[in-house]
């Protein structure tokens, strides 16, 4: 198994004795008022958003490299600065 798989499982591990160890009801204040709870519930809600936003915000992003193939009708931008230069100016710069 390689180290990241590992980790991943050790993690889950410890988190879980972590959540059933804490399973005793607690009283939440809220906006509108007072509840009864489990910290199980709590705290197992809690990690279960932290992975998600982890992950949304770590994924990769979509880049794009080239609009050339979703755009086909447009003129190709040159991607040499000499393309846009005339004759005796290319003659200059070499």
């Amino acid at each position: 198994m390689r180290a990241k798989t590992i980790f991943i499982i050790i993690v889950t591990i410890v988190m879980t004795v972590f959540l059933m160890i804490n399973t005793d009801a607690v009283e939440f204040d809220f906006i509108f008022g007072t509840a009864q709870i489990s910290k199980l519930l709590v705290v197992g809600l809690c990690t279960f958003i932290g992975f998600i936003l982890g992950y949304v915000a770590g994924r990769p992003r979509t880049v794009i490299s080239t609009y050339d193939d979703k755009f086909p009708d447009q003129e190709k931008v040159s991607s040499s600065p000499k393309d846009g230069l005339s004759d005796e100016d290319r003659e200059y710069i070499s």
